[in-house]
């Protein structure tokens, strides 16, 4: 049983990382029906940031959190304006090449040697050590984790419900035409829609970071889970954003301790053929 809660805290923490990483890119496509390929890209760049502040500025990991929030925040929300906004009537196919034209460039920008290179780096965790809960010996990395990402996703829920802002975001995604004849302004809306995205992508990355090495190509593998996330859990669709992303992570974790862990991915990908062979649609529709 102390096994069992073990596995179970386990994923409880991936699936808080997922889950941030899968509301930013849920958040972009509901409002600006983008599916944003990039969305890797920035996630990486944002574990990245957190070391550079840790390293270079010499701050404490909650500082070095922040800034790297913020970084990718106006990283995201410049690209919205610079590349997706004038694409906004193109065909479909061209925002998603850009998108991932962008994940490439930000790769070979951060494998730069001048940069940061092609090797892993490596971030100290902020709580060192072990904390034992009726018999379940769990780090405090991940219990940081865990409690970071409810905190989080309650901070956005409360925006998103509870604020004048968080309505215009939640108006622009069901009718973004209707939104802007009532007086939105759908360019603002887009570009703080894509800054939130960032600055969720950065704060899981930055959170996961110590647990995991610090790659270039780190942002690849996430975004084939978020997509699959998304899509598994109802594409625009919030609540299937947060669902997805937990049974994809309960999934991965005990499939890998109870099959292989060399498995654990193929075991979550098959999961999510097997749900979507029965409900096409995702388990949400958007806008739930």
């Amino acid at each position: 049983m102390s096994t069992v809660l073990q596995q179970l805290f386990n994923a409880l923490a991936l699936g808080g990382v997922y889950a941030l990483v899968a509301l930013g890119l849920t958040l972009v496509y509901g409002v600006m029906r983008v599916p944003n390929f990039a969305h890797g890209g920035l996630y990486m760049l944002g574990a990245y940031l957190t070391y550079a502040a840790l390293t270079g500025l010499k701050v404490g990991f909650l500082p070095a959190l922040l800034l790297s929030a913020l970084g990718v925040a106006l990283l995201a929300a410049l690209m919205e304006r610079v590349i997706f906004h004038p694409l906004r009537n193109a065909p479909h196919v061209h925002p998603m090449i850009a998108a991932i034209g962008v994940l490439f460039f930000l790769e070979a920008l951060i494998s730069h040697p001048r940069v940061f290179g092609p090797d892993f780096k490596q971030i100290a965790e902020p709580l060192p050590g072990i904390v034992n809960l009726g018999g379940v010996t769990l780090t405090w990395q991940r219990l940081l984790i865990i409690a970071a990402s409810v905190l989080v996703m309650l901070g956005l829920n409360y925006f998103l419900k509870r604020t004048l802002t968080g309505a215009t975001i939640e108006a622009m995604s069901q009718n973004r035409e209707g939104a802007r004849l009532v007086g939105i302004n759908t360019n603002r809306v887009g570009m703080l829609t894509f800054a939130i995205s960032g600055a969720l992508a950065a704060t899981a990355a930055s959170l996961i970071a110590p647990i995991n090495a610090v790659t270039p190509g780190m942002g690849e593998v996430m975004n084939l889970k978020v997509f699959a996330i998304i899509i598994l859990g109802g594409m625009g669709s919030v609540p299937g954003a947060i669902v997805g992303a937990f049974l994809l992570a309960f999934t991965e974790v005990f499939g890998g301790f109870y099959i292989s862990l060399d498995f654990a991915d193929v075991i979550g990908f098959a999961m999510l053929v097997l749900v979507l062979a029965l409900r096409p649609q995702g388990l949400f529709r958007k806008g739930t």
